[in-house]
């Protein structure tokens, strides 16, 4: 849903004589990034990262900053038609989370609840986080040739870190391991590239001068 423009507050509810105000915080060409928007990043990112909730001045910034990259990624996966993840395979990382990081259902749920978070936030940012890697990979990886040589001398540099993260792999499957290990970095710069200058290239607007 695109919301409109509006001079600096977006009224969003009612909750019995008041409103609940949600401040529109940062415009970045026609799509608009609320306060809102901002904190629950911050909630999302301390959760996934296992950190205590923190508002911080500089904790805003980092999670508007996030959200500008986000706002132009979404406009280059709706111009170039990407697919998008599912929620089906969100749920698959979803659960995974849920077994690696606690004993029981209800300590999960405990967990969300002190964060403020729902089952649907955490549903819904492993969905855009799988959709953004499934962008990145068909948008950038194509642009990626990696020799043999560049390869060989990968396997040579790193051959005893290669063995001891792959024990079992023949020496021509760790070459394959150093031959993607450079295509991740190559088709990583490829992509921070790419958004480098789409910021440069995108107007900007901060309507709290504060999260530049």
């Amino acid at each position: 849903m695109r919301w409109p423009i509006l001079p600096m507050l977006l009224i969003t509810g009612v909750i019995a004589s008041g409103v609940i105000i949600d401040r529109i915080a940062i415009i970045v060409r026609n799509a608009v990034i609320k306060d809102s928007d901002i904190r629950r990043d911050i909630r999302v990112t301390n959760f996934l990262n296992g950190q205590p909730l923190n508002f911080s001045a500089s904790a805003r910034k980092a999670a508007a900053d996030r959200l500008i990259n986000q706002a132009m990624i979404r406009r280059e996966i709706r111009l170039g038609d990407y697919p998008a993840a599912t929620y089906q395979e969100a749920d698959q990382q979803l659960d995974e989370l849920e077994k690696s990081r606690f004993k029981t259902q209800a300590a999960f749920e405990q967990a969300l609840k002190r964060y403020g978070l729902t089952n649907l936030d955490l549903r819904t940012e492993f969905k855009w986080q799988l959709t953004v890697l499934r962008f990145i990979d068909l948008r950038f990886k194509p642009a990626v040739l990696v020799s043999d040589q560049q390869a060989n001398n990968y396997f040579k540099l790193h051959e005893t870190a290669l063995r001891r993260e792959h024990p079992k792999e023949s020496e021509d499957q760790l070459r394959d391991e150093a031959r993607n290990v450079i295509t991740g970095e190559q088709v990583n710069k490829l992509f921070f590239d790419w958004l480098d200058q789409q910021r440069n290239d995108t107007k900007i607007e901060y309507l709290e001068e504060s999260l530049r």
